[in-house]
């Protein structure tokens, strides 16, 4: 994992290379940058009609709902995009982050559909009286704040300790991986606090709205696919600022950054909690559109297999994170399906496929060959 950071490999990032490098050239290549500079905003417009104008018309609530949690996913995907493909951050922990925000969530839904009384679960597990850790969260300003806050404070500081002592690489991994194991322990063994491994579930109220109508679920799409957009072009602006030219140099070559008199530990602290907090809102909205949160889903294993994505869409491309998320959501359900027992083996097989054939995922394999046909022309 070392060698995948910080090796050569991560010096011709597909999505940061116009920021990192300025082309200040002139000549042969002058008239297409017009071209070029359209480019972006077409594929991207493209894109949102076909989310959020084609989809909602063609696919059937059932569909929407699956392509609605690829999406959350595509969302924590970009964070890991950013602190991995950008940052040289390799976290496999990000499930920490999106159980955070997905606990502040379902914990809020479960005390509006109680209605004042204890939640369900509480009452099973012999519960009397309500914790005091969750009474804020029946007020939902402060609940909504939460899904933001706690992960990004959380990462913060972690972020403080471990980057501080000029942690990274796959030590940096395995300290997020670990974590992520150890919340999935303290959940489970509280049942009467967050409901053990069953998690927070039967969810009837969103903001006023039934939870299971399918135009409440056609409403959370289009806010997922919305958010995510909003989230994108933050990202990438952040990667195209001088914020961003400083991280990939901290990726590239951080002691040569902390020579010049900067320092890496505070680029790569604000980065981790900004993708943090992009896991804490994907979350908060996979709450609602799946209709439960529960260790299972934020473990080392769901964590693991968003790197895997991100690695198959392409790391170096904050475009090729959300691909790779989409791709590999709707791959899984569709061999769950038609192949069950198979599906495991075949997400191996196709991530040692694009590793090997396409070591920057598909988005450095569609931009190779663009690279290929612009210069034959």
């Amino acid at each position: 994992m070392t060698a995948s950071v910080e090796g050569a490999d991560t010096r011709a990032p597909v999505e940061s290379a116009d920021a990192a490098v300025p082309d200040k050239g002139a000549g042969a290549a002058a008239p297409d940058k017009p071209v070029r500079r359209w480019q972006g905003p077409a594929v991207f417009t493209a894109v949102a009609v076909l989310a959020l104008v084609v989809a909602p018309l063609l696919l059937e609530p059932f569909r929407l709902g699956l392509l609605a949690k690829y999406l959350c996913y595509a969302i924590v995907a970009l964070g890991i995009g950013l602190a991995w493909g950008q940052g040289g951050m390799l976290t496999l922990g990000q499930g920490v982050f999106f159980g955070l925000g997905g606990y502040a969530m379902g914990m809020y839904l479960k005390l509006n559909d109680a209605g004042g009384d204890l939640p369900d679960f509480m009452v099973w597990s012999g519960v009397e009286e309500l914790p005091a850790l969750w009474k804020p969260f029946g007020n939902p300003v402060f609940a909504l704040a939460m899904v933001v806050v706690l992960p990004v404070v959380v990462a913060l500081l972690l972020g403080a300790l471990v980057f501080r002592q000029r942690v990274r690489g796959a030590y940096f991994a395995i300290l997020t991986q670990a974590l992520a194991a150890a919340l999935v322990i303290l959940l489970v063994g509280q049942q009467g606090l967050t409901g053990g491994t069953n998690g927070l579930t039967n969810f009837f109220d969103f903001f006023g709205r039934d939870v299971a109508a399918d135009e409440t679920q056609r409403g959370l799409y289009l806010l997922v696919a919305v958010v995510l957009g909003v989230l994108y072009l933050g990202a990438r602006q952040l990667v195209r600022s001088r914020f961003g030219r400083l991280l990939l140099a901290v990726r590239d070559g951080e002691d040569r950054v902390r020579f010049l008199g900067y320092n890496p530990a505070t680029v790569k602290t604000l980065t981790f909690a900004v993708s943090a907090g992009m896991a804490g809102i994907a979350g908060a909205l996979f709450v609602p559109v799946v209709g439960i949160i529960s260790p299972a889903l934020l473990g080392v294993v769901p964590s693991l297999e968003l790197v895997v994505a991100v690695a198959v869409g392409g790391r170096f491309a904050l475009a090729g994170a959300v691909l790779g998320a989409v791709v590999m959501g709707y791959a899984r359900t569709y061999f769950s399906e038609e192949l069950p027992d198979a599906w495991l083996y075949l997400q191996g097989a196709l991530f040692v496929l694009v590793m090997t054939l396409a070591p920057k995922g598909i988005a450095g394999l569609a931009a190779g060959l663009v690279r290929r046909r612009e210069a034959r022309v």
